[in-house]
């Protein structure tokens, strides 16, 4: 049975979003964002450095969320989510797969600007810096989606979950409405239905609390 560590809105709900499109089996274990749940000994055993997602399956533990979405793909998926090697698709698979953090790294910067770190220790300077990278990644995804609806020509794909995460998380940050292909896109993945329970919590998950 597979098991996802997860935080709500954290970095692990792009791989709750993709176990939810696999349609695989899953134990979901939510976790308090708080530093006494996650640098708790009993997560730390699991996870060494006390982040979100980590991924156990059977043996195996992996704790990067590309890496989450490369081992899903490989190991789970069908034919619907995935591009393996010999794929025509294959290398923008993974360049799209990888440049989900790209975009996340800035995002994660304006949530520690925004709710982690207090007044007046806030730096104005970054969060105007970390915005306007933020908006400049964006526009990146904006001229790809420009001639088709997913990232790829093929259709919808994990690089769109990994991607979408990113956009979920920009847009609260920064405006969309300057990247109309963006917004677009968002929308479409608003109505995924795997999207909508990624973003719910479960009911059946394992709760671990401060």
């Amino acid at each position: 049975m597979i098991t996802l560590y997860h935080c709500p809105e954290a970095r692990s709900q792009r791989s709750l979003w993709l176990l939810e499109e696999l349609g695989i089996p899953f134990e979901l274990v939510e976790l308090d964002f708080s530093q006494k749940v996650l640098r708790g000994p009993e997560y730390l055993a699991i996870h060494p450095l006390g982040r979100v997602p980590c991924l156990v399956d059977g043996d195996l533990t992996l704790f990067e969320s590309g890496a989450i979405t490369q081992y899903l793909c490989e190991r789970y998926d069908e034919g619907a989510l995935h591009r393996p090697p010999g794929h025509p698709e294959r290398w923008h698979w993974l360049q799209w797969v990888h440049y989900a953090e790209t975009m996340a790294v800035h995002g994660a910067s304006m949530v520690q600007q925004t709710v982690i770190i207090a007044p007046p220790d806030r730096s104005p300077v970054v969060q105007k810096l970390e915005s306007r990278r933020l908006d400049k990644a964006l526009g990146v995804v904006d001229q790809q989606l420009a001639d088709r609806d997913w990232l790829l020509p093929s259709g919808f794909s994990a690089a769109d979950v990994s991607v979408g995460y990113s956009v979920h998380l920009a847009q609260k940050f920064v405006p969309l409405d300057a990247h109309t292909h963006v917004v677009d896109y968002y929308r479409r993945i608003s109505e995924r239905p795997a999207f909508k329970r990624s973003l719910g919590s479960r009911a059946d998950a394992r709760k671990l609390r401060a």
